[in-house]
């Protein structure tokens, strides 16, 4: 060993200056190569931890402030959705005026994630959040998800440009959705999976899984502690209530053919409802942004239509998030389970027609060009349809809820262990088998749609 070491430095020695020089600086950059690898999922995993404690901060105030601004308007629908038209034509002149590349919401965020893009201005954190209050005070049918991963992607991407490791800039676009999609839902395992199968490039990112992580269980933790709700239902207990079992398995273990059909059937449905969703929604943001090619005109003279109509369809039951609805599908009175009577006459409430009004006109308000999201009223719309069709399977009404609630998120996104693990974290996960098999159903049955521009990957068959 000593010899060859010494032949080395002799090797070494004889060497020019200048070849000594290259030699060290090569030397110098393989070691500072190897010391980055080591040190970027470690970094990385405390850069989400701090990430996701001011995401998660960040989100319950958004969120909060958005609550208390439906509340202002489910008290006063008369004041408020007449003038959604006005709202509408404040959005689109703010982003012309001082928005204006950061007008396409979440599309950005997946232009930057597949690296079609480079810049995403940290603007779009207090325009996405304001435009969703706008939209959410003046009764829009759309969500607010959107703009809290908006407020996470944004905020993560700009620092990722100051860290010197490989793929940063995807790595922590994928933690900071993570930590807006937490902060929100307060469902960190769906959360980090949403983000890593949204932001897809052809593969998962796993680097990012470890900082995705970190960063969810932090928002989530931070925005609970703030004093922000869950929306969250023991669905064991209901079941137990009704004496139904949702459970695949038989007490010998085997598979119950019977309930395996009901559950594959009912996937199918909610995977048409979801992909429909998704394939109408592209259909009339195109149709409406020729139809109306000046963003201000089409808000506007939308706006009007779509207030007449949310009026008109029992003064702003279809307004908004699409809660009221949820909790009148699981019986749930002032964001608190009532008695067994009380929970009947909620869940009563729900009529068959809830789902297609609230789906028509979610798609209205979105191709309009009013800021927020989906998901929420795609968990209205599965939930609602899923009570339409509880009675078809002999389903409780409780179940075939949860059901679509999960299933037509998976058939819409185009994602399908978010949805499963979103289904365990808000309902339990007693009835996750049930979830599973009516959630991978729905995702092979959505037609290859997805309300986002994600890189759309399909299950062969």
């Amino acid at each position: 060993m000593f010899s060859k070491f010494s032949k080395a430095s002799q090797q070494f020695n004889s060497f020019s200056p200048e070849m000594k020089e290259q030699m060290m600086k090569m030397a110098k950059a393989r070691v500072r190569e190897k010391m980055l690898k080591w040190l970027a999922t470690p970094t990385f995993v405390v850069i989400g931890v701090i990430l996701g404690a001011v995401i998660g901060a960040l989100t319950a105030c958004f969120g909060d402030i958005s609550d208390r601004l439906s509340v202002i308007r489910d008290t006063n629908p008369l004041y408020f959705i007449p003038a959604l038209a006005l709202g509408g034509a404040a959005i689109a002149f703010a982003y012309k005026k001082w928005g204006r590349w950061t007008e396409r919401g979440m599309d950005q965020v997946f232009a930057v994630g597949l690296n079609k893009e480079t810049d995403f201005p940290l603007v779009s954190i207090p325009m996405a959040a304001v435009s969703t209050w706008i939209t959410q005070l003046f009764g829009g049918s759309a969500g607010r998800e959107g703009a809290a991963m908006q407020i996470g992607s944004a905020l993560s991407y700009n620092i990722s440009k100051k860290l010197p490791f490989e793929n940063s800039a995807h790595i922590m676009l994928v933690t900071g959705l993570a930590a807006g999609f937490a902060g929100i839902f307060q469902a960190p395992m769906a959360a980090t999976a949403f983000a890593l199968e949204v932001l897809l490039v052809g593969h998962f990112e796993l680097a990012a899984l470890m900082p995705a992580a970190a960063a969810a269980f932090t928002a989530c933790k931070v925005s609970s502690m703030l004093g922000f709700h869950k929306f969250s239902v023991d669905l064991n207990s209901l079941l137990d209530a009704s004496g139904f079992s949702a459970s695949i398995f038989t007490n010998e273990g085997s598979l119950d053919g019977s309930m395996l059909l009901k559950l594959a059937l009912m996937g199918v449905l909610f995977g048409i409802v979801g992909g429909g969703f998704a394939k109408l929604l592209g259909l009339s943001q195109d149709f409406f942004a020729k139809k109306f090619p000046n963003s201000i005109k089409r808000i506007a003279i939308m706006g009007v239509g779509i207030s007449v109509l949310l009026l008109v369809f029992f003064q702003g039951r279809y307004a908004g998030l699409g809660t009221n609805l949820l909790d009148m599908c699981f019986g749930i009175a002032g964001n608190a389970a009532g008695s067994a009577a009380g929970t009947a006459d909620l869940i009563g409430n729900v009529a068959g027609y809830d789902w297609l009004i609230k789906f028509a006109l979610t798609i209205l308000t979105l191709s309009a060009g009013f800021v927020g999201g989906v998901v929420t009223p795609l968990f209205a719309i599965g939930a609602t349809f899923g009570v339409f069709v509880a009675g078809m399977f002999g389903m409780p009404v409780t179940l075939a809820a949860a059901l679509g609630f999960a299933a037509v998120f998976a058939s819409a996104s185009n994602t399908l262990w978010a949805p499963i693990l979103i289904a365990g974290e808000i309902f339990g996960f007693n009835c996750l088998p049930a979830f599973f098999i009516v959630c991978t159903v729905a995702y092979i049955c959505n037609g290859g749609q997805s309300i986002y521009k994600q890189k759309k990957i399909r299950i062969k068959i």
